[in-house]
């Protein structure tokens, strides 16, 4: 059996314009009891494949409780292949909010569920349907349960739940997997990318399931429909090649980035090396200064050693010459003691006489008559 492929928008579309199999699949994924399902205007959905690569739907549902109470809840579901658009979801909800048609008569708005079917894997989670619910909690994080729900809190915030397509590998554990099985591209023809096939007896014996690959056995027969799938895959293709020049551009710009980064880096270091050349430097011309001081301080000290000695030298030479002159003056005196004792010895007087007479020695009176 070949069926359409639902990942793409106009099959997606189609599929969920079918009320019954509308509650089917949100069943399924809300794990609740979706008895009525109303889609909203459908003002946001990608009819004309514009620049937004989003698929949108809204709906309202009315949900049925285990006590037979009936609520209704606001469905958000989404779509998209491309990782790159999935920032457009946050103003999607913003449109959301600010819709008076999702505001009850009290003033609150309607509680919401968010679902994103996503074409691609978000990070390393495994898991191909993750929940993300909301939790109210103290300042001390105990959970608070007293009074909820409650319609201001709800109309606050709102739980998630993502749908990893690429992770669908075919094992079938529960009613949601067997739902989400119709997204398997693992199921995908390798000839057309279009549709996707099933064994005949898939799901024999359910009736809500055997709808749904009915619905999709005519769209994939629909000549409308290929032509519209075809669309899509040229739109796409436009888009893919639009975001592989941008990821070329984006890691060019990467790799620039990397390498100014390394060049500044490299130019701080550079920078750091001459700032500490300039201190070596700085220290290095101190230190000449101190030692050029040093060195004149040490002439002048060698300068006045030079005086000093200078005049230590002519101290000296006057000393020599005092020296000398009173060598002389004593030389002339021992003369005219030598001649006087000779006088005096000539004259008949004994060397005692003449020391008596003198005052003197006698033996330095016998050494000047030699």
């Amino acid at each position: 059996m070949k069926i359409a492929n639902p990942v793409y928008d106009t099959v997606f579309k189609y599929l969920m314009e079918d009320e019954r199999i509308a509650r089917t699949i949100l069943s399924a994924l809300l794990k609740k009891d979706v008895v009525a399902v109303e889609m909203r205007p459908h003002e946001y959905t990608n009819d004309n494949y514009d620049s937004l690569a989003v698929f949108r739907i809204d709906f309202g549902a009315t949900i049925r409780d285990a006590n037979g109470k009936d609520s209704l809840l606001l469905i958000e579901l989404q779509k998209t292949w491309l990782e790159t658009e999935t920032l457009r979801f946050r103003q999607y909800l913003g449109v959301h909010y600010s819709n008076p048609k999702n505001i009850r008569k009290d003033g609150n708005a309607l509680p919401m569920v968010a679902v994103y079917l996503l074409g691609h894997k978000v990070g390393d989670i495994e898991e191909p349907v993750i929940y993300v619910n909301k939790q109210i909690c103290s300042y001390d994080s105990q959970l608070v349960t007293k009074g909820l729900p409650n319609p201001f809190v709800e109309s606050l915030t709102h739980e998630s739940i993502i749908v990893q397509i690429p992770r669908l590998h075919g094992q079938i554990n529960n009613r949601l997997d067997k739902v989400l099985s119709i997204f398997d591209q693992s199921r995908m023809d390798k000839d057309d990318s279009h549709v996707l096939r099933f064994e005949d007896e898939a799901f024999d014996g359910d009736a809500d399931m055997t709808r749904i690959l009915h619905r999709l056995t005519m769209a994939a027969a629909d000549a409308d429909m290929r032509h519209k799938m075809n669309v899509e895959d040229e739109y796409f293709s436009a888009i893919e090649k639009r975001d592989t020049e941008l990821l070329l551009k984006d890691r060019k710009l990467a790799e620039q980035n990397v390498k100014l980064s390394e060049q500044k880096a490299q130019l701080t270091e550079q920078k750091a090396q001459l700032t500490e050349q300039k201190a070596q430097l700085t220290e290095q011309k101190a230190q000449l200064t101190e030692q050029k001081a040093q060195l004149t301080e040490q002439k002048a000290q060698l300068t006045e050693q030079k005086a000093q000695l200078t005049e230590q030298k002519a101290q000296l030479t006057e000393q020599k010459a005092q020296l000398s002159e009173q060598k002389a003056q004593l030389a002339q005196k021992d003369e005219m003691l030598r001649m006087s004792v000779k006088m005096l010895l000539q004259s008949g007087k004994t060397i005692e006489d003449i020391a008596e007479s003198m005052q003197m020695d006698p033996e330095v009176i016998r050494r000047l008559a030699k």
